[in-house]
């Protein structure tokens, strides 16, 4: 089990840096994940993670990458909703970046 030590509080991570509670997500939390992803996260980036929160809100569960492309591309139109906009934006691994940075479960289809 890793820790996210953030503002004098310990987060409970997963071994693979996902969120062990879903309901210690915050922006500031967001942004410590980001950080050690050596990753800054933009409007762009916020725009994807607030469409993937929404996306777990109505389905109960992380998308995979296929999934996450189809729902962006649904909500924002294709010049977002493809893979190379999301490749570019979460380091070539949309759906488990983008979740992990969301608060969200791991997609239980990566790898």
């Amino acid at each position: 089990m890793n820790t996210l030590h953030l503002a004098g509080r310990d987060i409970e991570l997963d071994k693979d840096g996902y969120l062990s509670d879903l309901q210690d997500w915050s922006q500031t939390v967001a942004e410590a994940l980001a950080s050690a992803e050596d990753l800054h996260l933009s409007d762009e980036h916020w725009e994807i993670l607030e469409l993937l929160r929404a996306f777990y809100a109505e389905f109960q569960l992380s998308p995979a990458n296929r999934p996450l492309i189809k729902y962006v591309a649904q909500k924002l139109g294709p010049d977002k909703g493809n893979s190379l906009y999301l490749n570019r934006l979460f380091k070539g691994t949309p759906a488990k970046l983008a979740a992990k940075l969301a608060g969200l479960p791991k997609p239980t289809n990566c790898l």
